[in-house]
């Protein structure tokens, strides 16, 4: 709490009335005024409450940002969202490394990648709907380092630990190929959808960016900082990068660039630095989960999430990973990862993230 202003009448009227308009004046320091809490306050002051709702309960559908003072609880409220937390979803049928992700969190795709033992490329998809996964169409191109991005009835991969060019496109039935990169690259990241989608930075051409509309890609403005196993999210108009690695140097990186369809600009410094993370969400609501760091590269369970300005760390989690796969399509309230791996250990386990709408409750301080 502040200072308050006084205001003392100095004479009294001859028919007795108090005299205030030539009070004199004072301020009383802050410090000699105790803070006040919000418990037992029945109402507000006018000058306080403009606003403010004050009411006996909580609204039966209060939307997010809404905020109201309960005069029977004593609890100033906002609608908003709790913090979020990771949850177990149902294991991969094989464990894979490196594959193709895609879809959201009750309707994914996994395809691709690496399997241990025996110790094989996998040409295999398998399609998760939030608590089984089945078997779906076989990928032409077995190999790990691949980006990918889209829907699980509406994904997309390109390039891979070979630098190729080629693309497929999956149709929730069967894999396809598609238009050829421009600059064939391994581990690059991908955000977007099938027909609108944007592969950023991968070896040996970090800054390289190509939008895709479908049926071609076309090369667009280099990202500034762009990197080797860089994470990404968002939208091909609205698109995150960050994190990463360059070859031949064992330091991982921080930096965030974001893309509005036209040019990159700097964001908010990741916490934890990290290279083979996932993202999920959207340019100002996203998440970064796992990958692994540069002193020994050892697979991370820290998750952040980035508002459009910065980052904040998360609840982590339950299993270190790097080199995962996750829904692209997912939104940061309701996301989802699997596979990759932990040291030696290839993984087959999910974890689903969920943030919910909740009334919570105000401390002032």
């Amino acid at each position: 709490m502040g200072s308050i202003t006084r205001g003392i009448s100095n004479n009294i009227l001859g028919n007795g009335a108090v005299d205030g308009t030539d009070a004199l004046s004072g301020t009383i320091p802050a410090t000699n005024i105790a803070n006040a809490t919000l418990d037992n306050l029945t109402a507000f002051p006018p000058s306080v409450s403009a606003g403010i709702p004050q009411v006996a309960s909580d609204p039966p559908a209060p939307s997010e940002g809404d905020i109201w003072y309960n005069t029977t609880t004593y609890k100033l409220k906002v609608r908003g969202l709790a913090a979020g937390t990771w949850a177990s979803g149902t294991n991969m049928p094989t464990n894979i490394n490196g594959g193709v992700g895609g879809g959201t969190q009750n309707a994914a795709l996994v395809s691709g990648g690496y399997s241990s033992p025996p110790g094989s490329m996998n040409t295999a998809t398998f399609e998760y709907d939030g608590s089984t996964w089945t078997a779906g169409g076989t990928i032409a191109t077995s190999s790990t380092e691949r980006g990918y991005t889209g829907l699980q009835t509406a994904a997309l991969a390109w390039a891979n630990s070979g630098t190729s060019t080629a693309t497929e496109e999956y149709d929730g039935t069967s894999w396809a190929s598609g238009g050829a990169l421009n600059t064939g690259r391994a581990g690059s990241a991908g955000a977007g959808i099938q027909t609108a989608a944007l592969a950023l930075g991968g070896f040996p051409s970090p800054n390289a960016t190509e939008e895709y509309d479908g049926s071609t890609w076309t090369t667009v403005t280099s990202m500034s900082n762009g990197k080797y196993f860089i994470g990404g999210a968002g939208s091909q108009t609205a698109a995150l990068g960050f994190g990463g690695t360059i070859a031949g140097n064992p330091a991982v990186f921080s930096t965030t660039e974001e893309y509005d369809g036209a040019t990159w600009t700097s964001g908010g410094a990741l916490n934890t630095a990290r290279s083979a993370a996932q993202g999920t969400g959207i340019q100002t609501a996203a998440l970064a989960i796992g990958g692994y760091n540069g002193p020994t590269a050892s697979a991370l369970a820290a998750t952040e999430e980035y508002n459009g300005n910065s980052w904040t760390t998360v609840e982590s989690l339950s299993t270190a990973r790097t080199t995962a796969m996750a829904g692209k399509g997912s939104p940061n309230t309701a996301s989802i990862i699997y596979g990759g791996i932990n040291g030696s250990t290839y993984l087959t386990s999910t974890e689903e993230w969920t943030k919910t709408e909740g009334n919570l409750e105000v401390t002032l301080t």
